[in-house]
């Protein structure tokens, strides 16, 4: 499922997200999980929506076993909302475009 959101490696997490500024949504997913495929769209919708307010990116857990592992992710889909490089929350599983909206504010 080609996507539009922009996938991050280990070795770039910790500068597109841990020394970010602002808000950056990151979800962390599989290609072979139903339910991180089914949440691509709201989380590509997202982007567009927030765009200069937040930045939504993408963690492939298979090719990132660090990145997860640091994380603690156990479950997927996982998306963590940092702010200013802190963890602000984190959403596990599938969830509507509202919760993350909801997220975002409460950032």
């Amino acid at each position: 499922m080609a996507g539009s959101l922009h996938e991050l490696t280990d070795a770039t997490f910790g500068s597109e997200v841990l020394e970010a500024k602002g808000v950056v949504l990151v979800d962390l997913w599989a290609p072979w999980c139903g339910p991180c495929l089914k949440l691509t769209p709201t989380l590509e919708s997202l982007s567009v929506e927030l765009a200069g307010r937040a930045r939504v990116v993408k963690v492939n857990v298979d090719d990132c076993q660090s990145t997860a592992s640091s994380l603690g992710v156990s479950s997927i889909p996982t998306v963590v909302l940092f702010k200013d490089g802190k963890e602000v929350t984190r959403i596990v599983g599938c969830h509507p475009k509202d919760a993350y909206l909801k997220a975002i504010e409460n950032a």
